[in-house]
């Protein structure tokens, strides 16, 4: 047996009690840490996963040269041992669409291990637990599942929609409260001490580390456990919002959530329910952003959720009748625009087939994402995508004219189509 599927037979195990007793809380789960087959297959996942050096410069060229098996078996000593201490994350910025940056942070290749671990063993627990309308961060769940719920109920009739924003929910999760969150299926100190570490472990940021043991609040996004931690508080609110005897169950409403992004939905979201979102968000010690979260008819007005945008249209041929419209959303469609220009600008001694491959693969991830087979209709961002795509390669290669680019003069999107293999936006399909 491989160790995968050791890993999914103890994973199942650990599920099928975690169902069948709501209320059991796991004891002894450590021991499972520094299991070595569960730390290799932890090393394959992260080295899966990519990403980049921690604050120990180290990657995993440098690990495979020192030998993967020693370098697992001294963590996993380590854990046993309980010597194991986290180093600090690095902390970069990531730039988003609006021009603002959000903090990411980096642990080492060593802490993403070690939390890799723990994920495995402390996930398939609370999966039993997580409700329905959670699709975020979860295994066989993604963003297409959560526009697919949508598209139902609006379908069913609710169509008023409360479009809820968080104040920089994974920088402001308390930790005292999360614990005690964790602590209703964990009972193993050990694995709640090594939480801690992980949530308490300072910040480099320009030669200089904050945060640490005084750190009382967030969970750096970008670790491996951070998603899964943010989804376990995030229950709390799953839970009262599905919960029978309760103001949401009662007025027909239903939550769709992807992380900390979510929307409540109802054929009528009364003020008493939206003040009791925010109540139960304040005692969460959590924000509801202002400005951001709206009450829409979503009959009268659009509103965006995971980059798309939801709207009510005519029929394009003119028949008395509309349709539930799910298309990506300016802000994406742009977004795509900005990186094939970026990629451009910094690729002008590529080759065409390189000019191609790398093109390829910001297209294919971006179509895939978007196109939902009976949900979403991006057929008017194909074309457009196509027709920038056209403009933005003539333009590129007859700027490389002096260096006699063989593409010069020429329908440079057609020849790269035909001859490079360039995904052509309007003939691709899942």
């Amino acid at each position: 047996m491989s160790g995968a599927e050791r890993v999914s037979q103890l994973q199942e195990k650990l599920y099928c009690k975690a169902k069948q007793e709501r209320e059991f809380k796991f004891y002894i789960l450590y021991d499972k840490m520094y299991i070595p087959y569960m730390l290799e297959e932890a090393y394959k996942r992260v080295k899966r996963n990519d990403g980049s050096q921690g604050v120990d410069q180290q990657d995993f060229e440098d690990i495979e040269a020192q030998g993967v098996k020693e370098y697992l078996t001294e963590l996993g000593e380590d854990l046993r041992k309980r010597t194991y201490q986290p180093s600090a994350v690095k902390r970069v910025w990531i730039e988003k669409a609006n021009g603002s940056k959000r903090p990411l942070g980096v642990p080492t290749i060593r802490d993403r291990i070690a939390q890799m671990v723990c994920k495995m063993i402390i996930e398939p627990i609370f999966e039993a637990d997580f409700e329905e309308g959670s699709y975020g961060f979860r295994p066989q769940r993604s963003s297409k599942d959560a526009m697919k719920a949508i598209k139902e109920h609006l379908q069913s009739g609710k169509t008023e929609v409360l479009d809820a924003d968080l104040s920089a929910y994974f920088d402001t999760i308390p930790h005292d409260k999360l614990q005690k969150v964790l602590k209703q299926r964990i009972a193993d100190p050990r694995i709640l001490h090594l939480i801690e570490l992980w949530l308490k472990s300072p910040v480099y940021e320009d030669g200089q580390y904050k945060g640490g043991k005084k750190q009382k609040t967030g969970t750096p996004q970008g670790g491996v456990i951070s998603p899964l931690l943010a989804n376990i508080y995030m229950h709390l609110v799953d839970k009262i919002v599905n919960e029978p005897k309760k103001l949401f169950y009662q007025l027909g409403i239903k939550m769709v959530r992807y992380a900390d992004d979510f929307v409540l939905m109802g054929r009528s979201i009364p003020e008493q329910a939206v003040k009791r979102l925010s109540n139960i968000v304040e005692r969460m010690g959590l924000q509801l952003n202002q400005t951001k979260t709206r009450l829409v008819k979503a009959t009268e007005t659009s509103f965006r959720f995971l980059g798309f945008t939801v709207r009510y249209d005519k029929d394009i041929k003119g028949r008395n009748k509309r349709y539930w419209n799910i298309i990506p959303s300016d802000k994406s469609e742009k977004k795509i625009r900005e990186k094939i220009s970026t990629f451009l600008h910094e690729s002008g001694h590529y080759a065409p087939p390189r000019v191609a491959q790398g093109l390829n693969t910001m297209i294919r991830g971006w179509l895939n994402y978007y196109n939902i087979p009976a949900v979403s209709y991006p057929a008017m961002s194909k074309r457009k995508l196509r027709y920038y795509l056209i403009e933005k390669l003539n333009r590129y290669y007859n700027r490389k004219s002096q260096r006699r680019s063989r593409l010069y003069g020429q329908q440079a999107f057609e020849m790269l189509v035909h001859k490079y293999g360039l995904i052509d936006p309007t003939k691709y399909s899942v």
